[in-house]
């Protein structure tokens, strides 16, 4: 009997619609309590979301109520700012990296 080939897992960009394999995403997950935050581990209980690393897609997705359509929910403006200051330290960690 042949083994199984594992496919990797795809997941569709909130903000783009493209699809890309799950860890070239992040995810964004609605708690129950209501709070929106970034769930880098992918096992935080909620509604969940993912952009990827595009940062027009983040833009996009905090600014044009896209994030807030898919997660069934208003985002608030604190929750949009700790989104978008993420993205702002992960672009610079890769900025940084890159140069060196």
């Amino acid at each position: 009997m042949a083994a199984r080939t594992k496919r990797p897992v795809l997941r569709r960009c909130a903000a783009c619609g493209e699809q890309l394999p799950k860890g070239q995403l992040v995810r964004i997950v609605r708690t129950p309590e209501g709070k929106v935050q970034v769930d880098p581990t992918g096992k935080v209980s909620g509604r969940g979301a993912y952009i990827c690393a595009n940062p027009q897609c983040w833009d996009r997705g905090t600014s044009k109520n896209r994030l807030d359509n898919v997660l069934r929910s208003t985002i608030n403006r604190e929750d949009k700012e700790s989104l978008q200051s993420y993205f702002r330290e992960k672009k610079e960690l890769a900025l940084a990296g890159s140069t060196q």
